[in-house]
């Protein structure tokens, strides 16, 4: 996941869910509806970022709920922790 601040006050998601990491178009499907539906629930609380979500390795195997908690922990990082510049 990258993130960086953007001069709003609502955050903007953009996804790179890269054939390479996921195959068939119905896994990355899959992880699209499943990022989408995490940052809906989070949008709230995430302030003025742009997060762009990229496919890791193993993603399209894991459950569910697992890909949940995984999106639960990085946006809880991105409001805890200031972006460094770069």
């Amino acid at each position: 996941m990258l993130y960086r601040e953007n001069q709003l006050e609502h955050p903007r998601l953009g996804l790179a869910i890269a054939k390479k990491c996921a195959r068939r178009a119905v896994d990355r499907a899959r992880l699209k509806r499943i990022v989408r539906e995490s940052f809906r629930l989070n949008r709230s609380r995430l302030g003025g970022w742009d997060i762009v979500v990229l496919c890791a390795s193993g993603a399209p195997a894991m459950p569910n709920q697992r890909l949940f908690a995984t999106l639960a922990r990085a946006w809880d990082t991105i409001e805890k922790q200031p972006c460094v510049e770069s």
